[in-house]
């Protein structure tokens, strides 16, 4: 019988007791929230569980290499940091969002460390590392002009506090190791973000299920979705974020907690909501993060003129979302940035000042294209002749945009695109004052302001500097001289290339083609597209053509290409015709005259059959004296063509044999297949002439149908001597 000691019974009564007393806790809070949700066991509390709740079968290892991830997917940086760590003998793995990412073969938006190494040792390994943050400290290392951001086992531990304290023990059999990261996971956001990586074994751990809602595509909080946002509110952004990125549906639990403590971002310092939404705006998923601030009520906390206006525009987001100009500006925007090519807050920081600036005061088409035009090209002069070309593609939005007028001067185009340049600078003060933000309210005084305003002072006066330029119109010409996007610089937030970019957005937004270069090209004809897409498509089973601006230019270039060629086709078409009908309207007699000429000096007197004997022993170098022969020769064949009736088949023997420069042989073979042709239609020539110029003073005997071009010359000698003896 086995014995049990009274410290084991009492130990195992405490446990017990403040599992239950956790529990009903739990339950009072869901009841007294309304919420109609049931504690489910599989879903494990934020705070770490007690010993009893702890289920070690299902936990997961997997080999990395069977997800398809492979280590040339992780940025060199992380690997630096990574073997630093390891060669110092700590634990070091990559965790969160950057796992997830590369599981589903995204490009990560950046790499986070976790370590056994406390931060002061982290910070001890590295030349350039300085510790950030107060309440969840981490450590920034820079390496090859990238920033890793590392974090410790050891800061989660502290940051639990008092509940580490009533952490369980570890379970037999359970490894340390497993045991630390298991603890770690149990403190993050949603499950997706729990999973840990290490490149250098090949395996990725799995402690709360992630791995079954990364391949579900769905978002859930670890343990109760309501605890967890009122413990960091920030989560709510962040889950949103990612929702919008991934395209992931949100567990019920989750989104009713994120509708009901949506206010509770107002805790939040400002700064942490510009990152956010930074986050949100700045790497591709624009379009689909301000439709979720729509839906969870949160856009009217932060962007309260913008959520005004969407409200007025459609009662649902829907609707909204297909017909406002405000989210094509940012469908625009996220074609040209990406997770590994984002840019800075300017970006929309001005659109968003752009668009207030046209609700407020609408403007007429041909202005707001000529506005972004300059931006664009920076230069007037440029700008205006694109506006002018392209003004007929403009897709109209209401209330935004004015219908055109039928025509402005440029002295009336230039006024009116400064003042819609003054009155985008006035819109930037809505977005950073809390003053000039609720004076906009008074346009819509029934719905609420929050008075909030997130946007730095510093980044208006950047802001401002964009649009400045245009406000002195005409002596705007500095003159883009590259139309490619240099995505460091945007990064960068260099004033210039946010400029150009934010002139791009407007003007693909407004015209219904694609900017190539310094033109808007149209959309290439049905045919030709679908031709393309057969070209593309095969071999390619599954694959679809990609509907980016690279490949719509290439289309475009095969287009006038195949254009140049056929009017190039068409020029030389028409030179052969006018040839042909000049030669049919030339002098009959003037053209024997020549043909006799030509033979009488080439003086073709061999037999046909001796000649092309002569010429198979002669050399290439023997067979032409000298090059006035060669030239000679080549006209001959000229000569021969034009006599000829137009058979395609023999003209293009005749120009491969002069392209080529072929032997004397060929020609002779060319010559003697057109003799009998050439021969009847001078001898009918002759005739004719004789019968002009010997008027009523006899004629000579009948030319027989073939006539050689000796009998040719006998002939017109006699002739000559005759005319001789009657002058």
């Amino acid at each position: 019988m086995a014995i049990i000691s009274p410290g084991g019974s009492n130990n195992c009564l405490l446990s017990r007791l403040r599992a239950l007393i956790k529990q009903q806790r739990l339950v009072h809070a869901l009841s007294e929230g309304g919420l109609q949700a049931q504690f489910h066991t599989k879903m494990v509390p934020d705070s770490v569980p007690d010993k009893g709740c702890i289920d070690t079968s299902k936990w997961k290892k997997l080999d990395s290499r069977n997800l398809g991830i492979k280590p040339s997917m992780v940025s060199q940086p992380s690997w630096i940091v990574l073997k630093i760590l390891q060669s110092e003998g700590f634990e070091a793995y990559l965790v969160g969002g950057c796992v997830r990412d590369l599981i589903l073969k995204r490009i990560p938006k950046d790499f986070d460390v976790i370590t056994t190494a406390n931060l002061k040792q982290i910070k001890r390994q590295f030349y350039r590392a300085e510790i950030v943050g107060r309440r969840f400290p981490i450590c920034r290392v820079h390496v090859k002009g990238s920033v890793i951001e590392v974090s410790s086992f050891e800061t989660v531990a502290k940051h639990a506090g008092k509940k580490e304290a009533d952490s369980p023990c570890r379970p037999p059999g359970c490894d340390k190791k497993d045991f630390i990261r298991w603890r770690n996971s149990m403190h993050r956001d949603f499950t997706i973000n729990s999973l840990f990586f290490d490149p250098f074994a090949n395996k990725i751990y799995d402690y709360a299920n992630g791995m079954v809602d990364l391949r579900s595509l769905k978002l859930r909080t670890l343990g109760s979705a309501k605890l967890s946002f009122e413990e960091d509110c920030a989560r709510i952004l962040r889950g949103l974020r990612i929702a919008a990125r991934l395209s992931l549906s949100i567990s019920k639990e989750t989104e009713t907690a994120m509708h009901r403590l949506s206010s509770s971002i107002l805790k939040l310092d400002k700064s942490r909501i510009m990152m956010e939404l930074n986050y949100m705006l700045s790497y591709g998923a624009a379009e689909p993060s301000f439709c979720l601030l729509w839906r969870f009520d949160l856009l009217k906390i932060l962007l309260p003129l913008h959520a005004a206006y969407f409200d007025r525009q459609s009662k649902n987001m829907k609707t909204a979302q297909s017909s406002t100009m405000l989210m094509k500006l940012f469908s625009s925007l996220d074609k040209v940035v990406s997770c590994d090519r984002p840019s800075e807050s300017t970006l929309w920081v001005g659109l968003l000042a752009f668009h207030l600036a046209l609700v407020n005061n609408p403007q007429d088409a041909l202005v707001v294209l000529t506005f972004a035009s300059v931006l664009y090209h920076e230069e007037w002069e440029e700008g205006v002749k694109f506006s002018r070309d392209n003004a007929e593609g403009i897709v109209n939005y209401v209330p935004e945009i004015l219908c055109s007028s039928e025509f402005k001067s440029d002295k009336v185009l230039a006024k009116e695109v400064s003042q819609l340049a003054s009155f985008v600078l006035d819109s930037i003060s809505a977005l950073t004052a809390t003053e000039s933000l609720i004076e906009s309210m008074s346009r819509y005084p029934v719905f609420p302001c929050s008075g909030l305003v997130f946007v730095p002072k510093k980044m208006a006066e950047e802001v401002a500097e964009i649009f400045k330029g245009l406000v002195n119109i005409k002596s705007y010409n500095k003159g883009r001289k590259s139309f490619q996007i240099d995505y460091h610089s945007l990064g960068k937030g260099y004033l210039s290339e946010v400029r150009f970019v934010i002139g791009k957005v407007i003007l693909e937004t407004m015209n219904s083609g694609i900017l190539q270069g310094k033109e808007v090209v149209q959309e290439l004809d049905y045919h030709l597209l679908q031709e393309n897409v057969k070209n593309y498509n095969k071999g390619r089973k599954h694959s679809l053509i990609p509907d980016t601006p690279e490949v719509k230019q290439e289309m475009s270039k095969k287009l006038k290409l195949k254009e140049q060629k056929c009017n190039l086709f068409e020029q030389d078409t028409a030179i052969d015709k006018q040839g042909v009908v000049e030669l049919c309207q030339a002098p009959q007699r003037e053209l024997i005259a020549v043909l006799g000429n030509m033979l009488a000096k080439r003086k073709f007197q061999l037999p046909e059959e001796e000649g092309i004997k002569k010429n198979q022993e002669l050399s290439e170098d023997e067979k032409f004296q000298n090059k006035g022969e060669k030239k000679m020769h080549l006209k001959t064949i000229e000569k021969l063509q034009e006599c000829m009736p137009p058979d395609m088949a023999t003209k293009q023997q005749l120009n491969k044999v002069k392209k080529h420069n072929s032997s004397q042989e060929d020609t002779i073979k060319l010559k003697n297949m057109f003799q009998k042709k050439t021969q009847k239609v001078i001898s009918e020539e002759i005739v004719e002439d004789r019968q002009v110029t010997d008027k009523g003073k006899g004629s000579l005997p009948p030319l027989p149908s073939v006539v050689s071009s000796e009998e040719i010359q006998k002939r017109k000698q006699v002739a000559d001597n005759k005319k001789g003896g009657v002058s």
